[in-house]
């Protein structure tokens, strides 16, 4: 008898200050993209208190062609493990996003992936955003 169980899809943000987050399932492994390389709203004053999930933080990366071309990328490179992972029965697996703080570049791109992989495929997603109980909060004055 074959059971047949869907993939799930653990996608993170998270900070490179406080490492990469490991694989808490047996497979030991997924995908790592390094978000440092993008436009940086994090150093602009008026998004220090917000995050990727932002609504002004979200229009920032959009006015970024090169934001659109990462993340088309990454949709490309991880099709073809999704399409192999559910085609051979596979259960699980890690994509991470990374930047500087975790705040708003690798949590604006897990977002959109968590949505386009909510779209494209049967399987199960898990989104987590590994610094959010760190993000600083300040009081604009």
């Amino acid at each position: 008898m074959t059971i047949n169980r869907l993939l799930t899809i653990r996608i993170t943000s998270f900070s490179y200050m406080k490492g990469i987050p490991g694989d808490p399932t047996d497979n030991g492994g997924g995908f790592v993209f390094d978000c440092r390389g993008l436009p940086n709203p994090g150093r602009e004053f008026r998004f220090q208190t917000m995050s990727g999930l932002d609504q002004p933080v979200i229009d920032y990366f959009e006015k970024f062609p090169v934001v659109d071309q990462f993340l088309a990328h990454v949709q490309q490179l991880l099709a073809i493990s999704i399409d192999n992972y559910i085609q051979r029965g596979f259960t699980h697996l890690c994509i991470n996003f990374g930047c500087t703080g975790g705040q708003h570049r690798s949590v604006y791109l897990a977002k959109k992936v968590h949505e386009w992989i909510g779209t494209s495929y049967p399987v199960e997603r898990v989104l987590i955003h590994w610094e959010k109980d760190n993000w600083k909060k300040h009081e604009i004055v």
